[in-house]
């Protein structure tokens, strides 16, 4: 019996595919445009960007304070459990994601997005 295999999408499909995962987890409190700035920051660029340094009024002091530097490694943590990453942040209520390949496509495309 021959073994079943994924379809293979094109990279336009894929990115796509990220994006959606994104804007289901993600869009109600971010935006990925420069300075569109909602209930969270914007996410334009956040790869490479110091943790808390955007234009967006409303960080919290821990977040400011944290010395982070977003790479796909943190980000990974930070979208699993923001509190404990960064104990006092102002994410709340959101509690995290759990599902690993969630984080992974919201990871995906905010690096295909490029660096600050």
């Amino acid at each position: 019996m021959a073994a079943a295999t994924a379809p293979m999408l094109s990279a336009g499909e894929a990115t796509k595919s990220l994006q959606a995962t994104f804007n289901n987890r993600c869009r109600t409190c971010h935006s990925i445009r420069p300075d569109d700035h909602r209930l969270g920051p914007s996410l334009h660029g956040i790869v490479g960007r110091k943790a808390g340094q955007s234009a967006f009024p409303a960080y919290s002091e821990a977040m400011r304070t944290s010395g982070i530097v977003w790479d796909a490694q943190i980000l990974d943590r930070f979208i699993e459990d923001p509190e404990a990453v960064v104990p006092g942040n102002n994410m709340q209520p959101y509690p995290g994601i759990t599902d690993p390949g969630e984080r992974k496509a919201i990871v995906e495309y905010l690096v295909s997005l490029g660096e600050e």
